[in-house]
């Protein structure tokens, strides 16, 4: 490669990069692995190394990707929260021997190193003040991070207190377990949220909410693995420093040992990527750093990263193995899943016998058919996916696949709509997607049965009480109240619920049917209009397609679910029950009709999401950029790029008091 070439592609890598880390750090929303990503940052690294003239300040090699997110008030570290350098084979590991052991020579200091497992969460410092926890804060840019401390304050492990009155910062790592992650997807896919991405993004996500209520609901945990500053305590060893903070009463990482060479660094590192599987964290590799303290002061740090210290990256592991056949599966939200049974092989510690295949296109791209031979990996601990075809070497016995019409489950009509990966059944007593049509029928949205949650819905089916929408308002107080101990009070209560909701307007019955693309707002639409379920389900596709903020994909969802005979089925039993099934004419107060609100900045007397249910509910509506159509921008504290833009182009800036005088 020449200098030009070089040149472009550093550029290239910089671009690629940036959007990668404002994924990850900003947004928590990755696209690619962290395997992927490292493999990037390595390429552009070495380029750098290799021509320094094209070395830039703004490169993601020279500083800690991540910004201050929006509405959080920013913290300065005293003690900066750097990241570390990445290595991917044992050769460097040597390298990185080397280079400390020539020097601990040089200073006549002792060496050792601690080798910790690499959690795959955010990284966040904790500061305590005579003991007590004050605040705390996410990594950011590693010079400034997000306050984040009543979010910290919701995690069980996040002591309030220790077992000493000293001042102490600490450096932790916050994490989601691998189980309480299943469970936490599991839920979302249930109530039809978007899914996490993994773990780190599940547990960046939640403990950066604006809301501290919303990080409650969320299964965080933490591990501590470092002392960043500590008044009245001179420590000569992270060993002895990790394990004074575990006396204090901290979560400290579980897996360090003290190793005296480089041969024994390895050996650990071997042990650690032998058992990841067991482990009920997820982690991205091994770290490895030198115990002296006094050594690492005379080794420095660069900008971005410390000289003392490394992380081993894991390799994704490939093997081959046979596709036996296809089957599809029916999620909770009615998304058929092909998925492929495979012959069963041994990869990354566990044996796998089959995986998803994803979606129709993805077994297009890749051409997979039954019959073929394929590389399967597993990068980190994630779910393992096919990354190629062996075709040379088919036999011409293999099959194509076809995603089938009707649903494997119900017999019901399966769709794939336009601009979609995805295809779905869409019966709603359709007996894989029952627990999700329930909770969404008895969620907040829906019909609003306070005390008929997820868990609870999950204990009915088990035991056989209720097997569709319709089965709740048959329950007695006997059933429910065999559901928990002492459970009469519980029992009292849910029925009251389930009565009250009979009682709901016809908005909130459509709205709680969880028809594709309905949401409250075009639910109170067609309530409006039509007053009666009876004349919604009669209404034909072209009609519903002419109503104003419809449209064609609305309406054929609409349309195509009032077609089934699932859903006239349910309506009757719902109509047997005594549900309501028209519009309660009401005065609506419309003030914000045809205006549009932006915030920005954290508000303190409203969540993001209740100032927005405030404007929706007089008519406005709310955007997530600032134009010149814009009506008004609402400001809380530390008020981002919004407000700036709106100044700009002259719209009208509103404060939370005028917000709230305004809504009197």
């Amino acid at each position: 490669m020449n200098k030009t070439e070089a040149k472009k592609r550093i550029e290239e890598l910089r671009e690629i990069t940036d959007y990668h880390a404002r994924r990850y750090y900003d947004e928590d929303s990755p696209e690619i692995s962290d395997f992927e990503y490292d493999l990037l940052m390595n390429e552009l690294k070495n380029l750098e190394k290799q021509y320094p003239e094209y070395i830039s300040d703004d490169s993601l090699t020279q500083k800690v990707g991540g910004t201050v997110k929006e509405g959080f008030k920013k913290i300065a570290h005293e003690v900066p929260l750097q990241s570390l350098q990445d290595v991917f084979d044992f050769e460097e590991i040597r390298n990185f021997d080397l280079r400390i052991r020539e020097q601990a020579k040089e200073f006549k200091l002792p060496l050792q190193y601690v080798v910790e497992t690499k959690i795959d969460g955010l990284s966040t410092a904790l500061e305590y003040k005579n003991g007590i926890f004050t605040k705390g804060a996410t990594r950011g840019d590693g010079q400034i991070g997000e306050d984040v401390t009543e979010n910290l304050k919701t995690i069980s492990h996040v002591p309030k207190k220790i077992n000493e009155s000293i001042d102490i910062t600490v450096r932790g790592e916050v994490f989601i377990g691998k189980k309480e992650f299943e469970k936490l997807n599991n839920e979302r896919e249930i109530l039809e949220e978007p899914l996490f991405a993994n773990s780190r993004n599940a547990a960046a996500g939640s403990l950066r909410q604006l809301d501290s209520n919303i990080a409650k609901t969320r299964p965080l945990d933490i591990f501590i693995f470092n002392v960043q500053k500590c008044e009245r305590k001179d420590f000569t060893s992270h060993y002895e420093a990790l394990n004074y903070l575990e006396k204090m009463g901290f979560n400290v990482v579980p897996i360090r040992v003290l190793c005296n060479t480089i041969d024994e660094v390895i050996d650990e590192i071997n042990k650690i990527g032998a058992k990841r599987e067991e482990l009920d964290f997820g982690i991205d590799g091994a770290v490895i750093k030198v115990d002296n303290l006094e050594l690492r002061e005379k080794l420095g740090t660069t900008f971005k990263t410390p000289k003392w210290a490394i992380a081993y990256k894991y390799p994704p592991e490939q093997i081959e193995t046979s596709v036996k056949d296809i089957i599809c599966q029916v999620g909770r939200t009615g998304a058929i899943t092909p998925l492929a049974i495979l012959e069963p092989v041994k990869l990354a510690g566990s044996t796998i016998s089959k995986t998803t295949l994803h979606n129709e296109d993805f077994i297009k791209d890749k051409d997979i058919r039954i019959g073929d031979i394929v590389v399967i990996q597993k990068a980190g601990d994630v779910i393992p996916e096919v990354v190629g075809v062996k075709k040379e070497k088919r036999k011409g016995t293999e099959k194509k696949f076809e995603m089938p019409k009707l649903c494997p489950v119900c017999g019901g009509p399966v769709i794939r709509e336009s601009g979609e990966a995805v295809a779905r059944c869409i019966g709603i007593e359709c007996k894989a997607v029952q627990l999700r049509s329930i909770a969404h029928f008895a969620s907040k949205d829906g019909m609003d049965i306070n005390g008929l949650g997820i868990a609870i819905i999950e204990e009915l089916i088990n035991r056989g009480l209720i097997n569709n929408i319709a089965d709740i308002y048959k329950l007695n107080l006997q059933q429910l109240a065999s559901l928990k101990k002492n459970g009469k009070k519980f029992a009292q209560n849910l029925l009251e619920a389930i009565e009250n909701s009979k009682k709901n307007d016809l908005s909130k019955l459509i709205n709680a049917l969880g028809i594709r693309h309905l949401g409250n707002k075009t639910s109170k639409l067609l309530a409006k209009r039509y007053k009666t379920i009876n004349a919604i389900s009669q209404a034909s596709f072209e009609e519903l397609s002419m109503i104003e903020d419809i449209g064609p994909v609305i309406a054929d969802s609409v349309f195509r679910f009032f077609a089934q005979e699932q859903t006239k089925d349910l309506i009757n039993k719902l109509k047997e029950a005594g549900i309501n099934m028209e519009h309660k004419e009401q005065e609506m107060d419309e003030r914000f009709y045809g205006k549009t609100f932006v915030l920005t900045g954290a508000l303190s007397n409203y969540t993001r999401d209740e100032a927005i249910e405030i404007i929706e509910k007089f008519g406005g509506k709310t955007s997530n950029s600032v134009s010149k159509k814009t009506s008004y921008v609402l400001v809380g504290d530390e008020a981002g790029s919004k407000l700036t833009k709106a100044e700009q182009l002259g719209v009208q800036i509103l404060t939370e008091q005028e917000f709230i005088e305004m809504i009197k």
